[in-house]
């Protein structure tokens, strides 16, 4: 007995001594794991001012959360005050006698705040804290107990809206006229219209049977119909007789609808296999098409005439797979991502315009539409030996004239042109970018936008707000500082919210007039936890490109218990674009592929790269045209190799890179093609074989070549190096992940990889994430760990695998 008895005392003290060893904290784990995403969450709220300008006069108000919970303010700009919305505390007494349960003023729950058009009266939604904390599965709000409030701003007077709670739920679904008389819907693919009177009894009832319907279309099917989503992945029939959006606009006069309605039915169908969905895998089937193939959508443009309910379509043919662009309402860049594009009516009662693209995007045609003709004419040709990148055009003076923004001379500038497509004036020029329009004052034939690059010895990535007159005089500059300004105007364009911020600043919010006049400070973030956390700025920094002249902007981030005495890894974030590069230039919140990253005891940069970014030259952005794989490896590789000879702390033989989704497929391509160089790499999401990306991307960045057969029939000829080809000369070590049900970039472009590495003979890692699409949702925790745990092991030498990776 006693001898089992030692045995067990001595079993237990190895055993203990085992656990104690096994779970020891490297060092650069217990940093990293301070920023993890649940923890950073509560560390930093609110860094942009959102202004929600009132319809009348200039006034607005914003929503800002700090550490002391989140604050609501109007700002009155004439008279220079910023004020609290509400009493906090007054106000969270109030909602708690009335829904029951405890509130206090850090904590206030209130939702959907909307403003009146006379900028006093605001209403607003709370849904009871212990419904949501009881049952997390209601997502439908419906399912909730919802409570509707009103506010009196001036008397500060809270009234509970008890008879809005018992009415169903409104659903906006339809596009209302400008007469405000009708509206136009979508059902079972077909287009619709009715009063709106019945449009209101609908929004309470939608089985009402005195609503009147007008059929205005019978041949809508799916693929090819009305009320589509212009989404990436849609398994909804359409055809269950719910009501939807119909993307379209009216004239000004509301005699007339304009829409355009894709064919899809020929698109080839792709398909991913969600395998743990419940209670068996599901195979979920889309639309997609590929490069070089001809069963492309057509595009169709039809005009209905309100006051005989009929539908004619006009013809717009010019070239094979050509798209067309009614002109979308600007927008900020957030709300661009939507499934039903905002569009407007630009001309008079009787003509609009509309722009035709053919597939390579070497030819852009605007054109104008008469009603009562039967064709588009076309007014403005714009051609070019590569892609082009194109904005919105902007009519004005009643439909005379028009604002278009174009490439032409190799940087993006404004022309000013009559209503025949006659130029009248260029409006800007010069070696920078204009990068958007966001307002027209007509009144004073002024142009308010956004560019970049002016501002001599200046990141030339910053933007800054303008202003010029039609005629091209008076151009202003309208922020000032060496930051990138995120701007919204008043819809007068009497003020505007400027947030501007760089990578290494906090971000801060002025509001300035028209002339660029600063009127007051409105806000500046709040810091403080993440300060206290150890958070510290990243580093800017400018490189020569591998040609030795082309300058390029980076940023680098840094361990927060930094010691430059030590050496370090160096891990490149990588992204080709061409559309964007990897790089931010205003203030952004910790990534997990750069700061976070950094945390774990690397030097992590992002570097630009020609080929890159649009908003500069036309000549930086084309120079990778026709060559998708490999033109940015070289000016990357050079941007390595002068940061290690700057700075002493970086180790040139311990060399990383990373991407996701085009950087997913650089990284990849680089590891290969200087296996000697890179000694690991994290490819996540890439498209390695662009062959089977989309069309659209792959086409419009690497060129696609048309031709004409023998049998007069047009083709697309499109040919493009592909990473299978190259990791036989794989030599470090390289970690592929993605998403199994990725609809955006189908995982078979890991898969074609995988096939060529084994068939090398390349030994390599995958990490395969089960129900996720391209961005990783809810894994991207556990993915950030893996790849810590990746570079730790190939760069350093040592990782942890002794304790579980931290939940989010």
């Amino acid at each position: 007995m006693r001898r089992i008895l030692l045995c067990a005392i001595l079993g237990g003290l190895v055993f203990s001594s085992t656990v104690s060893k096994a779970q020891e904290r490297l060092p650069e784990y217990l940093q990293a794991e301070k920023f993890t995403e649940e923890k950073l969450k509560n560390m930093l709220f609110s860094t942009l001012v959102d202004p929600h300008w009132f319809q009348n006069g200039n006034g607005f108000w914003y929503e800002y959360k700090t550490s002391e919970g989140t604050f609501w303010y109007v700002v009155n700009p004439s008279m220079k005050r910023k004020d609290l919305l509400f009493d906090r505390d007054k106000l969270a007494a109030q909602l708690t006698e009335i829904v029951q349960d405890p509130f206090e003023a850090r904590h206030l729950p209130v939702k959907n705040l909307k403003a009146e058009a006379d900028g006093k009266t605001f209403t607003f939604e709370v849904v009871s804290s212990q419904d949501e904390k009881q049952d997390k599965d209601k997502k439908n709000k419906d399912e909730k107990k919802v409570f509707y409030f009103s506010y009196d701003y001036p008397t500060k007077k809270l009234t509970h809206l008890t008879d809005k709670e018992k009415e169903p739920k409104k659903l906006e679904w339809a596009s209302v006229s400008p007469d405000g008389q009708s509206v136009v819907y979508a059902k079972d693919c077909n287009l619709y219209r009715m009063s709106i009177a019945d449009y209101r009894k609908a929004q309470k009832d939608e089985k009402d049977s005195t609503i009147v319907e007008i059929q205005l279309t019978t041949d809508g099917m799916p693929d090819f119909g009305y009320g589509i989503p212009y989404s990436i992945l849609n398994t909804d029939t359409l055809c269950n007789g719910k009501r939807r959006k119909a993307w379209g606009c009216w004239s000004p006069d509301s005699k007339h609808f304009v829409t355009i309605v894709s064919d899809d039915r020929a698109v080839k169908p792709l398909w991913v296999i969600n395998s743990i969905a419940e209670p068996r895998p599901t195979l979920e089937t889309y639309k997609y098409q590929m490069p070089g193939e001809m069963e492309a959508p057509e595009e169709h443009l039809y005009i209905f005439d309100m006051t005989s309910n009929t539908r004619k379509e006009i013809k717009v043919s010019a070239w094979k797979n050509q798209w067309l662009g009614l002109e979308e309402k600007p927008l900020e860049k957030k709300q661009r991502d939507m499934e039903f594009k905002p569009s407007v009516w630009q001309g008079d009662n009787n003509r609009f315009f509309v722009t035709r693209y053919s597939r390579d995007l070497h030819r852009i045609d605007v054109c104008t539409y008469t009603v009562g003709e039967d064709s588009i004419v076309p007014i403005v040709k714009e051609r070019m030996n590569t892609y082009q990148e194109t904005r919105p055009i902007h009519v004005i003076n009643g439909g005379k004239e028009f604002i278009q923004w174009s490439e032409r001379d190799g940087w993006a500038h404004l022309y000013l042109y009559d209503d025949k497509g006659n130029l009248k004036n260029r409006i800007t020029e010069g070696p920078w970018h204009v990068e958007q329009v966001l307002k027209i004052d007509e009144a004073t034939r002024t142009v308010y936008f956004l560019a970049n690059g002016k501002e001599k010895d200046e990141n030339p990535y910053y933007e800054h707000l303008y202003k010029v007159n039609v005629n091209g005089s008076g151009l202003t500059r309208l922020t000032e500082g060496d930051y990138f300004h995120q701007i919204s105007l008043s819809d007068n364009a009497q003020f505007a919210v400027d947030n501007f911020s760089r990578v290494n600043t906090v971000p801060c919010a002025d509001l300035i007039d028209r002339n660029g006049n600063k009127v007051m400070t409105i806000q500046e973030s709040d810091f403080s936890s993440l300060m206290a956390a150890g958070y510290k700025f990243p580093e800017l920094f400018k490189v020569k490109a591998a040609d030795g002249v082309t300058d390029l902007y980076g940023v680098m981030y840094k361990p927060y218990n930094f010691d430059s005495t030590k050496v370090y890894p160096i891990i490149d974030y990588v992204y080709p674009g061409p559309q964007v590069e990897a790089v931010y230039y205003p203030f952004t919140r910790m990534s997990v592929r750069t700061d976070r990253l950094a945390q774990a005891g690397f030097i992590v940069i992002s570097v630009g790269q020609r080929g890159g970014h649009p908003s500069r030259s036309k000549w930086y952005h084309n120079y990778g045209y026709g060559n998708m794989r490999d033109y940015p490896l070289a000016d990357h590789k050079a941007a390595v190799e002068q940061l290690a000879a700057r700075y002493g702390y970086i180790d040139i033989n311990k060399v990383g890179i990373h991407g996701h989704s085009g950087g997913g497929f650089m990284s990849t391509a680089a590891i290969c093609q200087y296996p000697d160089f890179y000694k690991a790499a994290v490819s996540c999401a890439g498209n390695h074989d662009n062959r089977i990306y989309n069309r659209w991307w792959s086409e419009t960045h690497h060129g696609v070549k048309e031709t004409i057969t023998e049998q007069g029939d047009t083709t697309f000829v499109y040919k493009i190096a592909t990473n299978p080809e190259i990791v036989k000369q794989l030599k470090g070590h390289l970690m592929l992940v993605h998403g199994d049900i990725d609809n955006n970039v189908h995982p078979a472009n890991t898969t074609r990889v995988v096939n060529a590495l084994i068939r090398a003979g390349k030994r390599f890692d995958m990490l395969y994430l089960p129900g996720q699409r391209h961005g990783f949702g809810d894994m991207n925790e556990y993915f950030y760990w893996r790849l810590v745990d990746y570079f730790s092991e190939h760069l350093k030498g040592q990782k942890e695998t002794s304790v579980d990776i931290p939940k989010r």
